[in-house]
Formats: C-alpha cells, structure tokens, sequence
C-alpha cells in the first residue's frame, strides 16, 4: 500500500464507529450459510468521498454516493468433506435501490491478524466501497478468521473457489435481513494471490451457475495462474527474495492431498525442519523469509531442482502443479487482465502465458482484455489496477 492509501485508512480508522448486534438466529427456516453475523464499521458517503478527494482519486469519489455499514461476517463452507466456519467482511451500502454484488479476494497472507478481519485499519476502506453501489464482500478465505485452525488451501483452485461462493450464498442472506436488495449480479476481482482466486471462482461459477448469481464480469491482477510455470520461474533464477511462497505451496498440498514424504524430498535442512514451525499463523511472511535463504540452490532439494519433470518420485507435486493451473478452459464471461509489465514477485510473463493459453483455446477475443501496467512492478501495480477495474465494472453496472 503506498502512503496515501495508508493515510486514507487511518482517517477511515479515527473515523468508524463500532456496534455489537449479536449473534443471528439460525433457526431450520432460516439461513443455510450465514452462521453470525456483527456490524463493525459505519461511515458516511460524504467521509469516503472526502477521503478519496484528500489522496487523489477524485475519479474514484464521483462514484461514492451511500453511507455504509461492514459486518463481520461467519458461514458455513466446505474443507476436504467436512462442514466448517469461515469469516470475511462485507460492506452493504444504505439504499433501496437494487445492487449487485462485488467480491475482491486479498493478496498473500501468513498471519491471521493480516485476515481482514483481523485488520479493519486495511480492509475497512476496501469494504467501505458498497458506497459505490456494490455489497462488497472481502473473504478471510479458509485458514484465516474463524477457520484459523485450518491451513489455508494456498492456490488451490477448488477449495478457494467454493469458499467464496459460499460466501456469497451467505452475504445474500445477510442483504435479505438487513433489507439490502440485491439484484442477482455478481463482480469479482483481487490482486495478486486475490487475482489467482478471482480466476478460480471465475472459473466455477462459469462452468457452475449458481443459482440467483448472475456472474457480469471478473477483473483479476498479478495472479499466478499456471501455478506449473510459476513452479518453473522459481526452479529457473538463482535468488527469489520471497522464498517463504514456494514453502507455503508445498506445504497447502501436503495438507490436502495427504502426502507423506518427508520436506527434506522438497527442500534442504536446515530449512526442511524449519519450515512446518514457522506456518503457525503468527509470522508474517517476511519474517518466515527471514528464517529462509533466497538462494534457490541452497533452498531446494537438488534432485528435486533438477529432475522434477523426470522421476516419477515427483509425480504428485507435479499433477497438483498443474491440476491448480488454471489454463485448461475457455472463458465465456468478460474477464479483465492486469499485470504491471516489471513485476518480477509474480512475473508478467505468467499472464501473458495464460491469455496465449486461452487464445490457443479459442476463447472469443472480445471476452477477455488483457491490460498492461507500464513500468509498475508488483507493489506498484496494485492502486492503478484497482482504479482501472473499478471503472470497467461500473460500466458494465
């Protein structure tokens, strides 16, 4: 986040005010995904639009118009066939007009007090966007807020895709009571890890309709769509100065698929032994960096450097590699592409393999738009692609 955002948050922060409404009801006729829900921010059209005017995005004020409320929010998902409880926040605009539904997924996160939330200094204001006509969701995703417990599914398609529509079926009973009418349309978008997961439950809810979920259009930046050639980028440079991301992906499918082999099969000691203590939902990812080596070859298991793509021994790794990629459909809903063309944390060389995929797939070149971020790398990509999408959608409103 650059300065002006983190200004902008704090004066958000000074300004909310805070209620405790209680648990809601579930009674057999009554939600089937929300569990609780709590308002915990409220703030004017008028303070948003302020604030967005103070820091530059004047563009963005001409669109804030609502005053808002964000609840704290806990439904019911899925994880592996078990039934368990998630959390994000959402931001539901004060109007009687109809309004669609916007979804942004966050980026990498490691500690749970980075879940949003656990973090209304960040992600209050992200939330506070329904002042622009959305009810804007901002999932914890699985592993973080209420599903803490869990290790989070990190870049594995199915199980953040189904977090997340849950998360809509239950945002949509949250409108229902607090008398937001919701006009059946829905809008995703993220960046970085959040761009990966907007193209998963882009994916899903293509492939998927779901019922009263009307999907217009996504608007996914910086994401590492094929998780296979992000797995290559790393294998292939000398140093990568956040190592703590190829750790945390071994250790999301060693969890999910149940895989017994030892970490010394993936990564050197005496990093292979460090690694399950320092996931302990408290250190953030740069002090998990700090316990690494950013040099590739002294981080990775040799063999594994070498031969991943040979011996059979790696099979596994590589079929959940490439199951999690998600190149292999044809996008037939508008889907909008960012990628800052000096990111080396996310290269911009993986969106543009994927948009070459879908082209290769025949997919209609009017649905999707590819927008390159001149001279932005990944930090700084991140405010120019929200501004850009978040004009694209309200065309499309």
């Amino acid at each position: 986040m650059n300065k002006k955002l983190c200004y902008f948050f704090l004066l958000v922060w000074i300004a909310f005010s805070c209620s405790d409404d209680g648990p809601e009801d579930v009674t057999p006729n009554g939600p089937r995904f929300l569990e609780d829900s709590e308002s915990v921010q409220a703030y004017s059209s008028t303070l948003v639009r302020n604030l967005a005017t103070f820091n530059g995005y004047s563009s963005l004020a001409s669109t804030l118009h609502y005053d808002v409320v964000v609840y704290d929010i806990t439904y019911r998902t899925d994880y592996l066939g078990q039934t368990v409880w998630a959390s994000g926040l959402v931001g539901l605009p004060a109007t009687t007009e109809e309004v669609p539904m916007l979804s942004f997924q966050r980026g990498t996160i490691t500690s749970d007090n980075e879940a949003p939330t656990h973090d209304l200094f960040t992600y209050g204001l992200l939330a506070g966007l329904a002042s622009g006509g959305y009810i804007f969701l901002i999932p914890d995703l699985l592993g973080f807020g209420e599903s803490s417990h869990l290790f989070h599914p990190y870049y594995h398609a199915d199980l953040t895709a189904s977090s997340i529509i849950d998360m809509l079926r239950a945002t949509e009973e949250l409108a229902e009571q607090e008398g937001v009418n919701f006009n059946g349309d829905v809008f995703l978008a993220g960046y970085s890890k959040g761009g990966y997961a907007t193209m998963a439950t882009h994916r899903e809810m293509q492939q998927n309709p779901l019922e009263g979920f009307n999907l217009v259009a996504s608007a996914a930046g910086a994401g590492g769509y094929d998780v296979k050639l992000m797995q290559e980028y790393f294998f292939g440079l000398e140093t990568y100065d956040n190592p703590f991301y190829l750790a945390y992906i071994t250790m999301s499918y060693r969890t999910i698929y149940q895989w017994d082999d030892p970490l010394t099969n993936f990564f050197q000691e005496p990093y292979a032994s460090l690694i399950p203590g320092l996931f302990n939902g408290v250190n953030t990812g740069s002090q998990i960096n700090n316990e690494l080596t950013d040099v590739m070859a002294d981080f990775i298991n040799p063999d594994l450097l070498s031969n991943i793509d040979q011996g059979t021994q790696y099979q596994d790794f590589v079929n959940a590699l490439e199951e999690n990629s998600l190149t292999d459909w044809v996008p037939t809903i508008p889907m909008f592409l960012y990628h800052g063309d000096a990111d080396e944390t996310v290269p911009f060389s993986n969106t543009v393999a994927t948009v070459e995929q879908f082209l290769d797939n025949s997919v209609d070149t009017e649905i999707i738009e590819f927008l390159r971020i001149e001279g932005a790398d990944h930090g700084t990509g991140y405010v120019p692609y929200l501004l850009n999408a978040w004009d694209k959608f309200g065309a499309l409103k």
